[in-house]
């Protein structure tokens, strides 16, 4: 008989969980805005900018790789943005262009003289190599995203549904989409180490899609999307350690099934 507690009994898993319950519901937060913008596409161009980052960090002799790439990204989150809001027919080109050039810079120098496996784990990530001072690091995002996202989500969403009309409510649109980008930079290098840059984008996307199968308005919207994002968060970790697979794409199997029955469940209640 399987003892669903053992996996309490360490340390490192303790801390894994921990760190779970931490950034999943800014995950499910930041995702219901990042469905509703439209930006599944830079947050998946930001998940992958992190190799650039950490090549950055490497350059530039910095030892904390966790620096170098917030700093790298930050940058690339305002430079995407700024392209994003030209509103041109070829953004996502654009965003293409710059990603896929960020990405080949960073593996040209995490690679030179065959180094790179040094580097591969980042691709999908492991939880339980998360160590308390990174625990930190996600405590100061959340309570900083929390507080921004109380203060001025009503700026933020009325410049989602109709830009000009919160320009003219003299909402300042640019400032919000900017920070907004910034915080969801921070998000994703945070806690792409224990994620994976490979499946970064798939854990801010599906909670939220999955909510929006389901909720009728923005209070069940978000509540939906946090729970959704946690429970697979929490299942993912217990189940990755009894099957032996990595936490972070084991999460997002759950979160991935969640939202096929939740797609199922809401066209089967509108018909």
């Amino acid at each position: 008989m399987i003892d669903w507690t053992s996996w309490m009994d360490y340390g490192f898993m303790r801390s894994a969980l921990l760190a779970i319950l931490i950034i999943t519901p800014l995950f499910g937060l930041m995702g219901t805005m990042i469905v509703n913008k439209k930006m599944a596409y830079f947050s998946d161009a930001l998940g992958h900018s992190a190799l650039t980052g950490i090549a950055a960090g490497v350059v530039c002799g910095i030892g904390d790789t966790n620096i170098s790439m917030v700093v790298f990204a930050v940058i690339f989150a305002l430079l995407l943005n700024k392209i994003g809001s030209k509103n041109t027919a070829s953004t996502d080109t654009i965003i293409s262009v710059f990603s896929s050039c960020s990405v080949a810079v960073g593996l040209a120098i995490l690679s030179k003289g065959g180094n790179f496996s040094k580097y591969s784990a980042i691709l999908v990530g492991d939880v339980l190599s998360i160590t308390n001072r990174e625990i930190i690091y996600l405590v100061i995002i959340f309570l900083i995203t929390v507080g921004f996202w109380l203060v001025c989500f009503n700026w933020l969403n009325a410049s989602c549904i109709h830009r000009t009309l919160a320009k003219s409510k003299q909402i300042p649109v640019q400032l919000m989409d900017n920070i907004f980008a910034v915080l969801v930079a921070l998000i994703v290098m945070l806690s792409i180490k224990w994620v994976g840059i490979l499946i970064i984008n798939a854990l801010l996307i599906l909670p939220a899609a999955a909510s929006r199968n389901l909720s009728v308005n923005m209070r069940e919207y978000h509540f939906f999307s946090i729970l959704f994002s946690v429970f697979s968060g929490v299942l993912g970790l217990i189940l990755s350690y009894y099957t032996n697979v990595a936490t972070g794409p084991m999460i997002v199997i759950i979160a991935s099934i969640i939202y096929f029955l939740t797609y199922f469940f809401g066209k089967k209640c509108k018909e």
